[in-house]
């Protein structure tokens, strides 16, 4: 691999994927590394010393092999380690994701806002930057969502078993939000089964867009934009078939 050639994209599994699309679709001439790290999945539930070990194992990996650019296309990842990844890689272009509470905040000046994210997000001092940012304009809730991520895993994002969970998880919160920021990159795989439970009325957000246009922006800067007929290379840490296949479906969905 030419390191002029790929931008990479890590996630802590298939999650990432909704942030793939994105990218593809404001830069289809580019050529993507799509890394997900599905053999140590969920990382939202780890310690923040493994995660932090998963994410600098990964994108070591990643660089070691050649790339232009790379995506943290993981809340939890991001949360946890990348202060330390940019100061151990000053001069790449690291582009990571937040919950969009600013997009939230914007649309609902004074609204209630709920932020659907893993546990190991929602304790992270970064995330407790950007609520006190915004949690005296808006009633922000934090909605931990343990089990989401495994459901959307194993492709059963929009399933009865996930709408039962989310019930159980966001029942006391029906009729209480404006927007529902989705602040793990797997939850926009459950789309249709949040909806159903919050209620069609309930915007949901994610922050995948404006990761795609920070990236963008960092190649145009760089002068790294490619004009190519584009191409997107899917790995996985577990070697399971099916798992790809579910991404490159995830991908097209």
């Amino acid at each position: 691999m030419n390191k002029e050639d790929y931008i990479a994209v890590f996630d802590s599994g298939v999650g990432g994927i909704s942030v793939l699309r994105h990218l593809r679709s404001l830069m289809p001439g580019e050529r993507y590394l799509y890394f997900g790290d599905s053999a140590n999945a969920p990382y939202g539930t780890k310690t923040r010393e493994q995660v932090r070990d998963l994410t600098f194992a990964a994108v070591e990996n990643l660089f070691a092999r050649g790339i232009k650019a790379l995506v943290i296309a993981c809340n939890t990842a991001t949360s946890v380690a990348i202060g330390e990844l940019r100061e151990a890689y000053p001069d790449r272009i690291l582009v990571g994701i937040e919950p969009a509470l600013k997009l939230a905040a914007d649309h609902f000046p004074g609204g209630r806002i709920g932020v659907m994210a893993t546990p190991i997000t929602l304790r992270e001092e970064k995330f407790e930057c950007l609520m006190r940012r915004y949690d005296t304009s808006c009633r922000v809730y934090k909605l931990p969502a343990p089990g989401l991520v495994e459901l959307i895993e194993a492709g059963r994002g929009n399933s009865p078993e996930a709408e039962k969970l989310l019930h159980s998880l966001l029942d006391p919160y029906a009729g209480k939000l404006d927007a529902v920021v989705l602040g793990c990159t797997h939850y926009p795989f459950a789309t249709r089964a949040i909806s159903r439970v919050v209620g069609e009325q309930v915007l949901l957000l994610d922050g995948g867009e404006g990761t795609a246009r920070e990236t963008r922006r960092r190649l145009e800067e760089a002068g790294l934009l490619s004009r190519g007929p584009g191409e997107i290379r899917i790995e996985n840490s577990r070697a399971d078939d099916a798992l790809l296949q579910l991404s490159r479906d995830l991908l097209e969905s």
